[in-house]
């Protein structure tokens, strides 16, 4: 089989490549990506964390949206234990933010069984073999490149809060650094263990412990949060814009939904007879990011699960009637750990797979070597406050693993990490490739502006005639160098091309 990946990491890459080497589908390549990326990526995605899984079938003329995200936990919690948080402060360039880490920080994981469920459903090749490229890279250790060194930069403190961490990212009593190796043994144990013991997630005692120590520390998660957890197949999100359609994350989260409202804005507008780097393309932009912004701070409540596409004029004229207000979401720079992988094969099936562990809650799951996931401590995944959400809901998200399509065939696989830099990577790529007929190269390595809390952020690059003419009506902060901060946008054609975004280390293979 022959096929097409993009990936956060070469060896993320080269994993799905051995697969299509072996007769594998894109559903077996995205799937032994996804194992391998938690070995290659562990500072950006776990297997205590959670995402998204796009696929288009193409035999079935199938489109589905598998949700392993987090789920909020505490049920049948009878104690009402108050969950306790660890405040940790963390430098970035220009600002300090808080991240709230500890077991008080956890959702309820849902990656391993979102892997393990879709090779199931989808997957060609035994569990053993697309185990095998992430059991390889945990035998040999994996290099830390330049990428993962400035990830690692950030997250020192979280990282290394636990022994086992200090184990894994501490070599002779300094913080390990580019080409050292990471390694880490319970991972890989744990893995044989379920090579062999396929269907299986955790076992007895493993579980045990875990519940235990969330007990002891005042974490929420208990046996029937495990036990209540599924991964669930949703009926994607189809965006109409130009001569396309757009398929992506639907509701219960925020990235899909927020990219169509962006696309909405636009889909009207002279975007196609613009000058790509003029003033009128950027006003443009920029307009719609602050419209988005404004319409998202203002809904209250379960607003998402009530939306539908098309919009109604009720939705569309709300958007429009308030975008002035320039409400921002009151957020600072974060890396959030997200990491995305783009596949396709020659039979037209395509996998878009976005995961996430938060910025990890420094805890692994007892024994098993699985850093666990600080999504109740991301302040962005609930604006309404910590705590708040109902036990056992899935948690909102800003993921949107994305999926092209033209005249009813597949023509991009697309998604980024990023947070709320999402949406923004996305739109601008879309743009890119549809409204001005860049190559995905061009499209993904163009530079990118982004709006947060009434400040335009600007890579280098970005044209200083139309920058100087937008400072007089914008508050505009130009970047020196292009950052994670931007997203990262890794992508996939039909026609076997395809690049990862430099930004977050992005790999590109075809077979």
């Amino acid at each position: 089989m022959k096929g097409a990946i993009a990936s956060g990491h070469l060896l993320t890459s080269k994993a799905a490549v051995e697969m299509f080497a072996l007769g594998g589908n894109a559903f077996d390549a995205v799937i032994s990506a996804g194992f391998a990326s938690v070995v290659t990526e562990p500072s950006l995605t776990s297997l205590g964390g959670g995402g998204f899984l796009l696929v288009h079938i193409e035999r079935e003329n199938k489109n589905i949206l598998f949700d392993f995200f987090v789920n909020t936990p505490g049920l049948k919690n009878k104690k009402n234990t108050k969950p306790v948080m660890k405040p940790v402060e963390i430098q970035f360039p220009g600002c300090t933010q808080v991240f709230h880490v500890g077991l008080g920080s956890v959702a309820v994981p849902g990656m391993l069984q979102g892997l393990l469920y879709i090779h199931k459903r989808l997957c060609t090749l035994p569990l053993e073999t697309i185990l095998t490229p992430a059991l390889m890279y945990l035998e040999d250790g994996v290099e830390i490149n330049e990428t993962q060194e400035n990830f690692m930069h950030y997250l020192k403190p979280i990282l290394t809060l636990s022994e086992y961490g200090k184990q894994i990212y501490m070599k002779n009593g300094r913080y390990k650094k580019k080409h050292d190796r990471i390694f880490n043994p319970r991972l890989k144990k744990y893995l044989q263990w379920i090579s062999q013991n396929t269907g299986v997630t955790y076992k007895g005692d493993i579980t045990e412990k875990l519940v235990k120590e969330m007990k002891e520390h005042n974490g929420l998660i208990s046996q029937d949060d495990l036990d209540a957890y599924t991964v669930i197949e949703r009926k994607p999100l189809h965006i109409t814009y130009r001569d396309r359609e757009i398929i992506t994350n639907p509701p219960p989260s925020f990235g899909g939904i927020m990219l169509a409202l962006s696309l909405r804005l636009l889909e009207n507008s002279t975007l196609a007879h613009c000058y790509h780097d003029s003033e009128e393309y950027f006003i443009n932009l920029i307009e719609s990011m602050k419209k988005i912004d404004a319409f998202r701070s203002e809904q209250k409540g379960d607003w998402i699960e009530k939306i539908t596409y098309p919009f109604s004029e009720s939705v569309t004229s709300s958007l429009i009637d308030n975008y002035k207000k320039n409400i921002s979401e009151r957020r600072a720079i974060s890396t959030q750990g997200t990491t995305h992988i783009s596949v396709i094969d020659e039979g037209g099936n395509a996998a878009s797979m976005t995961t996430s562990n938060g910025s990890s809650s420094g805890h692994f799951i007892p024994e098993t070597g699985i850093m666990l996931n600080n999504m109740m401590g991301e302040d962005d995944l609930h604006p309404e406050g910590f705590f708040v959400t109902p036990h056992g809901k899935r948690v909102s998200s800003m993921m949107a693993p994305t999926i092209i399509m033209k005249n009813g065939k597949v023509e991009t696989v697309l998604g980024s990490g990023g947070s709320k830099r999402i949406r923004t990577a996305l739109l601008q790529v879309l743009i890119n490739t549809i409204d001005f007929s860049r190559t995905l190269q061009q499209a993904i390595e163009a530079p990118r502006i982004h709006w947060e809390d009434g400040i335009i952020q600007a890579e280098p690059g970005t044209p200083l005639k139309a920058l100087e003419r937008l400072k007089k009506q914008y508050t505009i902060n130009v970047w020196t160098e292009k950052n994670m901060y931007f997203g990262g946008v890794h992508a996939v054609s039909m026609s076997m091309n395809g690049w990862g975004d430099k930004r977050r280390g992005g790999d590109f293979f075809k077979s």
